[in-house]
């Protein structure tokens, strides 16, 4: 069943917040994966990722998205699922993937402290090193692509809804 839309993109493009506008406006539920991360773990991310490391947080993130068990809903998982090819592939197979596109420098200009975001940076990684890293992985597996650069919120979550009304109706196309 395709009926649940996966939201992927950086930290600070609008998983979230776009989500559950576009969650309300199509009349969907909305789950944000980071907090199910959470509430298994019953920490907080960044303090999952300092006990665990970076691996080890990846493979309780895999393990949380795969198991997603939800329908009519917009998905918000974090931004590095797409390490995670079980869950991946469990979101191809459930939804259609958005990813929401924004350039380093409005991601740069968004975030002010990663690790308080709970990014996952390896050690000597910059932001701009993980977006570049990042970028191939989110347009493989986009299903749809909204760019929301100058956009305003409102404006994004317009522009994703008519992108997905498009795809619906005619297949896959991207959305500037």
């Amino acid at each position: 069943m395709k009926d649940n839309l996966i939201f992927i993109g950086m930290p600070a493009v609008g998983k979230s917040t776009v989500g559950i506008v576009v969650a309300k406006r199509l009349g969907k539920r909305f789950v944000d994966t980071d907090l199910l991360i959470q509430e298994q773990e019953k920490k907080l991310l960044r303090e999952i990722i300092a006990e665990v490391g970076d691996d080890g947080f990846l493979a309780i993130e895999n393990q949380v998205n795969r198991e997603v068990n939800a329908e009519n809903s917009v998905i918000s998982p974090g931004g590095s699922v797409i390490y995670c090819e079980e869950a991946m592939k469990h979101y191809k197979e459930i939804g259609t993937v958005v990813y929401l596109k924004a350039s380093y420098q409005t991601i740069k200009k968004r975030i002010r402290n990663p690790q308080k975001r709970g990014v996952v940076l390896r050690e000597g990684q910059s932001l701009r090193d993980l977006y570049n890293e990042r970028v191939p992985y989110f347009e493989k597996y986009a299903d749809i692509t909204v760019c929301e650069d100058g956009c305003r919120i409102e404006e994004t979550i317009e522009n994703v809804i008519n992108a997905v009304s498009e795809y619906r109706v005619s297949g896959p196309k991207t959305k500037k």
